[in-house]
């Protein structure tokens, strides 16, 4: 019992090491090369990085060079088992008015490894709330609006079922 105890403890130990002396700023660059590739540039005022989060403040996205929207605060939060990216305060550009709601309150993605293929969504803001998933494997995404009062504008995209609204599409 004792070589049990002692294993997982230093098990523990390492994987906390692991988390803690993770070069997360580096893995930021890595991530901004990577999305550069496909034209799209993310511009931080300030980077902040914590135990288990890396946190991006006032970010302008870009793609291909047209500016998409402004960030408040993109926080990253990882346990390696459980990841989460969570948006605060995001704008979209006035030219997307027609097309989404240019003001967002808080957005977030998190993904766990008991399920690898899946990539669960919420979000608030003027439209409401929305919960939504996609999944990898399909390449599907779906996302439901819990209030059907603030997504006039996004009606003629959305299709309806039993539970409400929904937006699904395929990439």
């Amino acid at each position: 019992m004792q070589m049990v105890k002692k294993i997982l403890i230093a098990l523990v130990l390492i994987w906390f090491a692991f988390i803690v002396l993770m070069p997360k700023q580096e893995i930021y660059y890595k991530l901004e090369k990577v999305l550069e590739k496909s034209e799209i540039k993310i511009n931080e005022q300030k980077i902040d990085e914590g135990l288990f989060t890396l946190t991006l403040h006032n970010a302008d996205i870009y793609v291909k060079g047209i500016k998409l929207a402004t960030v408040e605060k993109v926080n990253f939060f990882t346990l390696l088992f459980y990841s989460n990216v969570n948006l605060d305060d995001l704008v979209l550009d006035d030219s997307l008015k027609s097309m989404a709601p240019t003001d967002i309150q808080n957005a977030s993605a998190s993904h766990i490894i008991v399920n690898p293929l899946s990539v669960s969504l919420s979000a608030d803001g003027g439209f409401g709330s929305m919960d939504g998933y996609v999944k990898l494997a399909d390449k599907t995404l779906r996302v439901d609006f819990n209030d059907s009062i603030g997504v006039k504008m996004l009606q003629p995209k959305l299709k309806q079922d039993e539970k409400g609204w929904y937006y699904e599409t395929s990439f």
